[in-house]
């Protein structure tokens, strides 16, 4: 139902009320506030999750506001929040911090310290979810595995905090075995159109069957990589050095490596998430409207390659 001429005022036990004034029902309805939004969010993908370096949760906002419209994104960009206050958004989920190193300052004249500003002057508030995102159950590692069919998946580092089936990254098996180009171009299918492209490593012919894969960038998990026995790695940001050791100690052989757009690999959770969500705050009773953002955060315009 489409909200027209919303008034929200305050509610009891915090909740926010908006008269639906379309249609002449008259019709109340829950808009959750940001602390009702942060509840979900907590069940959904815990902080302890998140990695000790991590930097989650509420980035500006007062958790007593209400949240009509909530828009997902990879990143916190001034591009997102453009569309965020178009829309109208009252929340926004990233999935990257915008402040993940310490800063002296949020004046305006920086873009981070602008982003801030335009946040709390229209009153929208800011979320991030990494990390936890990337450990919990149907997080961006997880999502990424369904996506390419993997099955009897389990996680490449085990939560220190978690389920048995949560931590960073994912291990399992293709349903039959493919040539490394084949399961490639699969991989290229499922990711949005960005100018890097994928990249491979490894014998195209080369049949694999148990796949490794890490959300966003992924080098630091390889030798739990090695452990698996994963034929293939797909990730995101693979350095000379680390993807070049990899392959000199595989002489020719298993891990191959698949090298994605660190966007691409992590947008493909934030439709799973923003409905994830959505059902949460609708099983409390709460209505309000989700989207993802439009906008494509990949920092690389185009790229050249020989032949062209």
């Amino acid at each position: 139902m489409e909200q027209n001429e919303q008034r929200a005022v305050a509610g009891l036990s915090g909740l926010a009320v908006a008269t639906l004034e379309g249609g002449g029902s008259g019709q109340a309805v829950r808009v959750p506030t940001v602390g009702d939004v942060l509840v979900a969010i907590e069940e959904l993908w815990p902080e302890s999750l998140a990695e000790g370096w991590d930097a989650v949760g509420l980035v500006a906002g007062r958790s007593g506001n209400p949240v009509g419209k909530i828009l997902f994104t990879v990143d916190p960009s001034g591009a997102v929040l453009d569309e965020a206050l178009e829309w109208g958004a009252t929340m926004i989920v990233s999935h990257h911090p915008l402040l993940l190193k310490p800063v002296s300052t949020v004046a305006a004249s920086g873009f981070k310290g602008d982003v801030v500003h335009r946040l709390i002057e229209a009153g929208c508030a800011l979320v991030t979810v990494h990390t936890n995102g990337d450990s919990a159950v149907g997080g961006v590692s997880d999502v990424l595995a369904d996506a390419l069919g993997l099955q009897d998946v389990k996680p490449l580092a085990p939560a220190a905090n978690g389920l048995p089936e949560e931590g960073i990254g994912r291990v399992g098996d293709l349903a039959t075995p493919v040539a490394l180009g084949d399961f490639a171009e699969a991989v290229f299918s499922i990711m949005p159109a960005v100018a890097g492209g994928v990249r491979v490593a490894g014998d195209k012919d080369a049949l694999v069957r148990r796949v490794a894969v890490c959300g966003g960038a992924g080098d630091s998990l390889f030798d739990r990589v090695r452990s698996s026995d994963a034929d293939v790695y797909v990730t995101a940001d693979l350095r000379h050095h680390p993807a070049s050791e990899v392959r000199e100690a595989a002489a020719g052989g298993t891990p191959y490596l698949i090298d994605v757009s660190h966007f691409g690999s992590e947008w493909l959770w934030l439709t799973p998430a923003a409905d994830a969500l959505g059902t949460v705050l609708a099983d409390r009773g709460f209505t309000t409207d989700i989207r993802v953002s439009g906008v494509n955060t990949d920092p690389w315009d185009f790229v050249l390659t020989p032949g062209h």
